[in-house]
């Protein structure tokens, strides 16, 4: 429930950025909705906002007027920040979705730290402002530290060299307040570094080699590429900017290793053949065949735990729920992961409504940022446009995801206890891509067997559920 605190005057509701999932502490203005004056309706969108997650809009609490608008489209805005004031009828008070306080300045606002390597888990600023998330060292910046940045007219680069006190040298309040005190007096010695910077050596060809970054990867700018007169230039959307960022940062993060898999699924397809219709007119859902791999991909994750972990610097850790991301195409041609949690406590039936909502909701646009925050392990089905297998890049800050290719009919031996014989089979390749930093082979290797074992294993003459 709000808590109110007497005014005086017309009544008034704070309206404040809601939560949006675990992991995510702000998000971008995109557009409001409604303009100052303008009566408004409970439940009617008043602005539109965006996180690397999802887009969504944020209602108005109940009938009023909105009287003053706190933010600005293109501004980043902390969660529990009070983005507009709203005048309603009735007692005067002032209503707040958080506990009451005085309004602050967002220099006021406490500091959020969220994990740096958090997807389609990490939440970027906006791409058009100076200051990002994560600089080109690496080093996360909070929202508080962002916003005192910019207001003081720090840029990225000299933001870089100032002295981090926080984990993993973060810049925290205190620090960005210290430096501001001696500004101009001295130059900051760089936070990342122990001691002066070494000029690279020269390479073979005599050249200077690319000098490495805070964490040892060399600083390479991409090349200037030039169009031609028949080329068509098109901008990348917000979402295609933030995946490119994404993907690239996983590369740069995870050395990558892919393990392969065949895998005969020849039960599966037909018991799925004989119970879909029946299914179909029982639960009212189709059955699909992501929610029979997942439930394989659930139990070899509890016998294989180390394959649903996450690193957090020089420590490992590993997650107790399987919260399972399914990769989905969206109309636009970009991606999304939504999120099924707690999937190893859902039956087939359970995880057959758990796809189909978050597939549909997906194709619609209609994904809440908390159906897209906390996964642990991911799943892309690049079978559904024929592949037959796939290497695909990690969604940070997991270590591992597993493609699922085209299920094709070929000839396979079989062994009987008459001798080996050929036979047309329903065949499949898994994919599991994976962390070389803490899953070696051994594990990587032996939880894809155990997949493909318990896909091998399926009992054709199961009952739903």
């Amino acid at each position: 429930m709000p808590n109110f605190k007497p005014v005086i005057g017309m009544a008034q509701i704070e309206l404040l950025l809601p939560k949006m999932g675990e992991s995510v502490a702000e998000a971008t203005i995109i557009k409001w909705l409604v303009d100052e004056g303008q009566s408004v309706e409970a439940d009617d969108p008043l602005v539109e906002i965006a996180t690397d997650k999802v887009d969504s809009e944020v209602p108005a609490p109940e009938d009023g007027v909105l009287i003053k608008k706190m933010v600005n489209d293109g501004d980043v805005v902390a969660v529990g920040q009070v983005i507009a004031i709203i005048g309603t009828e009735g007692e005067s008070a002032v209503a707040s979705a958080a506990p009451v306080k005085e309004s602050a300045p967002v220099s006021a606002v406490a500091e959020v730290e969220a994990p740096a390597a958090a997807v389609v888990e990490a939440v970027s600023a906006p791409l058009n402002m100076e200051i990002q998330k994560n600089g080109p060292s690496g080093r996360f910046y909070s929202p508080l530290v962002r916003s005192i940045a910019k207001e003081e007219g720090i840029g990225m680069s000299e933001l870089e060299g100032v002295a981090g006190t926080g984990k993993e040298g973060r810049v925290t309040k205190k620090d960005i307040l210290a430096y501001l005190s001696n500004r101009g007096q001295a130059a900051p010695a760089p936070a990342a570094a122990l001691s002066a910077p070494v000029a690279p050596p020269p390479s073979s060809n005599g050249k200077a080699a690319a000098a490495p970054s805070s964490n040892g990867m060399p600083n390479i700018k991409p090349m200037a590429v030039s169009a031609g007169p028949n080329d068509e230039i098109v901008e990348m959307d917000r979402m295609r900017k933030l995946i490119a960022d994404h993907m690239v940062m996983s590369k740069h993060v995870s050395p990558h290793v892919t393990s392969f898999i065949e895998a005969d699924v020849t039960n599966i397809v037909n018991w799925r053949n004989k119970v879909k219709n029946g299914f179909q007119q029982k639960e009212g859902e189709k059955l699909t065949f992501t929610p029979i791999f997942i439930e394989a991909i659930t139990k070899a994750i509890k016998d294989f735990p180390g394959v649903n972990a996450s690193v957090d610097g020089q420590n490992i850790i590993y997650r107790k729920d399987i919260n399972v991301g399914m990769a989905a195409a969206l109309p636009s041609g970009n991606l999304i992961v939504p999120v099924i949690k707690n999937a190893d406590q859902f039956n087939m039936v359970g995880l057959a409504k758990q796809v189909n909502s978050l597939a549909n909701k997906a194709r619609a646009n209609k994904l809440s940022p908390d159906e897209i925050a906390g996964g642990t392990f991911t799943v892309t089905n690049v079978g559904t446009f024929g592949n037959v297998m796939g290497t695909p890049i990690i969604n940070q800050p997991q270590v591992a995801i597993m493609a699922l290719g085209a299920i094709r009919k070929r000839p396979a031996v079989l062994e009987t206890e008459h001798g080996d014989v050929i036979a047309i089979r329903h065949m499949m390749f898994l994919s599991h891509s994976y962390d070389h930093r803490v899953v070696d082979g051994m594990l990587g290797g032996s939880f894809l067997k155990r997949v493909a074992d318990y896909l091998e294993a399926f009992d054709p003459n199961r009952e739903i559920g």
